[in-house]
């Protein structure tokens, strides 16, 4: 189920490396982000994985194109009136989730190309890159059969972390 990311003129550094650190825990295949405050910001990179070797990172002008988006459901996850609690949303196969600023809003020009709109129902607005990782938590949580085995945490966990249940 191919996954992208489009986040709208970031501004920190630090969101932007738990951004791509989630978009490689959660397996997205792209991120495209516009505006120039993270291409200045970029020296002070906090993605800690390195994600952005194995995942496509790229700076665009349009957060949606209409010729390469065409087969991806839009999908803006923003506080607005009309949006569907993401508890409730469906995900779609194929989808560009498209997330706004830290210090702002998705403009409405986009809301409106978008096939769904979601929020995150908490008290207040969240961290840009904890709404990405809650929001990419919930797609894997209703999407993935989830293995019955420790293989995914022999696979993930930490290389000091050896504990067990009982």
């Amino acid at each position: 189920m191919p996954t992208h990311l489009a986040i709208i003129n970031p501004k920190s550094p630090q969101n932007m490396g738990s951004i791509l650190r989630a978009a490689g825990c959660y397996q997205a295949q792209s991120i495209r982000y516009t505006g120039e405050r993270y291409a200045r910001a970029k020296a002070f990179q906090t993605d800690t994985k390195n994600v952005h070797l194995n995942i496509k990172v790229s700076h665009v002008d349009e957060v949606i194109n209409a010729i390469t988006d065409e087969n991806l459901s839009k999908v803006a996850v923003e506080l607005v009136e009309g949006a569907t609690p993401l508890p409730n949303f469906v995900h779609p196969e194929d989808a560009l989730y498209i997330f706004g600023p830290e210090d702002g809003s998705i403009e409405q020009e986009v809301v409106d190309q978008c096939d769904h709109v979601v929020y995150v129902p908490t008290v207040g607005c969240m961290n840009l890159a904890a709404t990405v990782n809650v929001l990419l938590y919930d797609r894997l949580a209703k999407t993935t059969p989830m293995p019955e085995n420790d293989e995914v945490i022999k696979k993930s966990r930490d290389t000091n972390n050896r504990t067990k249940a009982r």
